[in-house]
């Protein structure tokens, strides 16, 4: 993800946004406008990121889009707190465990179709951790960071938990040509001292 890079001040900037959020958020305080003013124009630009909450290493909470519909700051805002309160994998988030959260931010690029003539050319035409994966059948669809190869370096594997992920069968992807997207990942996180 060349094109548009994030400096080190945006990537702070938008851990900063995204730990305020959080302390606020989860006390139950109201977040105050964003200061536009001290946003850079990248920041301001539409934009589209996942926010993933993790404690020693394991994962916590993670949420975020696919498509952007504001813009890059409000993107992180909505999707730290998102990921505390709304990942219907695990409890909200407590107040008392924010010293321990470690955030993770993932802005993505569009996805784009890959196109693929069956199963084993798409085994072929992945490139593990590098490429986001977006699966869809009909209106389903479910998607892994490429931050997910770590877990599942095996394609296969990590096409059918994939699979498994949007509510089918684990072998889908090997019976049937789904719609398959990939996107890129411009991943930060906070650092623990």
């Amino acid at each position: 993800m060349k094109k548009d890079s994030l400096t080190l001040q945006e990537k702070k900037s938008l851990l900063k946004v995204a730990r305020q959020t959080l302390e606020m958020g989860l006390r139950g305080e109201n977040l105050p406008p964003l200061d536009n003013t001290t946003q850079t124009p990248l920041l301001q630009a539409d934009g589209v990121c996942f926010v993933t909450l993790t404690i020693d290493g394991k994962l916590r909470g993670c949420i975020g889009a696919l498509e952007p519909y504001q813009s890059l700051v409000e993107d992180v805002r909505e999707h730290a707190l998102a990921a505390a309160q709304k990942d219907y994998r695990f409890p909200t988030v407590r107040p008392e465990e924010l010293d321990e959260i470690q955030i993770e931010i993932s802005r993505l690029t569009l996805p784009a179709p890959l196109e693929y003539i069956d199963a084993d050319d798409l085994l072929k035409k992945l490139r593990p951790n590098v490429d986001g994966v977006i699966l869809k059948d009909g209106h389903r669809r479910a998607t892994f960071l490429p931050q997910v190869w770590e877990q599942l370096p095996d394609p296969r594997a990590f096409l059918s938990h994939l699979c498994q992920k949007m509510g089918e069968d684990a072998d889908l992807w090997q019976r049937k040509n789904l719609d398959v997207l990939i996107y890129q990942v411009d991943e930060f996180r906070e650092s623990r001292t």
